[in-house]
């Protein structure tokens, strides 16, 4: 096939690291605390670990909940399945943060969840003991507020700015912990999060001894893992059976392209209804670690590519969604499958034995084609917007590994590949605020709410 005679170097692990080492160890930390284990959406398992850890503090089961959240927190955690449950919302995932959930799981706080704890919940919804709202004011994207109360003592937990970034703790307002302003812990990760830029995340993943960066594999064995078991149920919208064979009707034939979206869309299909399979994530999400992680291990399948080519690969990916969404933040109004998407494309363009010129063609080409894409909320449907920036990431790595790519005087697009970045993350962050207000607006004020 013509992907196969463009193996890369047979001897890349005999290329010295261009990256000195202080640095590549900054990098591999920060992909180690942006690449974790997760089970279930992390929007409503991150209110779930702020509920468990506020029960903690008080030391008893709630006999209240009261749940603060930002607009963005409260638009993704509104539609998607919890693990373990066969329910959607917020709901039951405060209330099972509350009976079983442990926050020295982080984001797998709810792995010991069980039919009787699911009952156990319902019975704690129908009694009102929870009430959501949404946080009055300016506070971070990402913004969670628990208080929950028990006879006459209460105790509060806030997280904001990442999925497990307790700032704020207190017990019968005798504060515990209070980083909220000047967070020596927020500010001492970021001084310790590297300066990036396509280049550098090229030359990491493509140089960097092959030692340092072999954990990356967790994550194609666990999404590997977890879309393989997706194929065998029926969840949500069954996008990824719809496309495979024999397991599904595989309308769309055999084919690696096929593949890529069957494997991609069958592991969201699983977790955004709710299935207690873990995932590997990327930046605070699963879905975002996922379409970082299958595209690319199963083009490296069908094309045959070592595996150390698939390692660096992988990281290639991993690492420029992590960039990316260092300029983007961990919530927005854009469609996350955008970042890890283009993060896939940079590694299948990588496994064609594209050039770092090839690899920023790539970029470019997916800047041009999904930048804009909304984010309306976790749900069973991201299967769809997944599966669309999954083939846009293997369309654009074909026409960059062609030398093909949507030029500078093409609307966002910049001759430096960065500032195209940052053209695409800006709009995001900045320029799609008031789209994000109003697809809360939509969200909350539909008539089956």
């Amino acid at each position: 096939m013509y992907f196969y005679l463009l193996f890369l170097q047979k001897q890349l692990s005999k290329v010295p690291s261009m990256i000195a080492k202080e640095l590549r160890k900054q990098i591999v930390d920060l992909v180690q605390r942006e690449v974790v284990p997760a089970i279930g959406c992390t929007e409503p398992i991150a209110v779930a670990l702020c509920v468990a850890r506020a029960k903690e503090i008080l030391g008893t089961m709630p006999e209240s909940i009261k749940v603060k959240l930002s607009g963005n927190m409260l638009k993704n955690a509104m539609g998607v399945g919890i693990p373990g449950t066969g329910m959607a919302g917020l709901p039951i995932a405060i209330a099972l943060g509350a009976l079983v959930g442990k926050s020295t799981y982080k984001l797998e706080v709810l792995r010991d969840v069980t039919p009787h704890s699911v009952e156990q919940g319902k019975d704690y919804i129908n009694e009102k003991r929870i009430e959501v709202s949404l946080k009055e004011g300016e506070c971070d994207k990402l913004y969670i507020e628990v208080t929950v109360q028990a006879h006459e003592d209460t105790a509060t937990t806030i997280i904001a700015g990442d999925h497990t970034r307790f700032v704020y703790e207190s017990r019968n307002n005798h504060v515990l912990l209070d980083e909220r302003q000047t967070s020596e812990k927020t500010d001492k990760e970021n001084n310790s999060n590297p300066y990036l830029s396509l280049r550098t995340v090229f030359e990491f993943a493509t140089t960097a001894p092959l030692e340092e960066i072999e954990f990356i594999n967790e994550a194609r064995k666990l999404n590997e893992a977890a879309s393989h078991q997706a194929l065998l149920g029926n969840y949500g919208h069954g996008l990824g059976k719809t496309l495979s064979r024999p397991l599904g009707r595989g309308i769309m034939g055999e084919s690696m392209f096929s593949h890529i979206l069957s494997a991609t869309s069958s592991a969201c299909d699983a977790r955004m209804a709710g299935a207690l399979i873990p995932v590997m994530s990327n930046s605070g999400s699963g879905n975002q670690g996922i379409a970082a992680t299958m595209p690319v291990v199963v083009f490296a399948e069908e094309n045959h590519n070592t595996e150390e080519e698939l390692t660096r690969a992988l990281m290639l990916s991993h690492l420029t969604a992590i960039y990316i969404k260092q300029s983007l933040g961990k919530l927005s109004a854009l469609c996350g499958c955008v970042v890890a998407s283009t993060g896939s494309s940079c590694g299948i363009t990588y496994l064609m034995g594209g050039s770092y010129e090839q690899v920023t063609y790539s970029v470019k080409n997916m800047i041009a084609n999904l930048a804009g894409m909304v984010c309306d909320g976790a749900k069973p449907s991201c299967a769809l917007k997944v599966s669309s920036g999954v083939s846009t990431a293997v369309l654009s790595a074909m026409l960059a590994i062609q030398n093909k790519h949507v030029s500078s005087v093409e609307g966002l697009i910049e001759e430096d590949v960065d500032k195209s970045i940052l053209n695409m993350t800006r709009i995001g962050s900045d320029g799609m605020n008031e789209t994000d207000r109003m697809v809360l607006d939509i969200m909350t004020h539909k008539e089956n709410i």
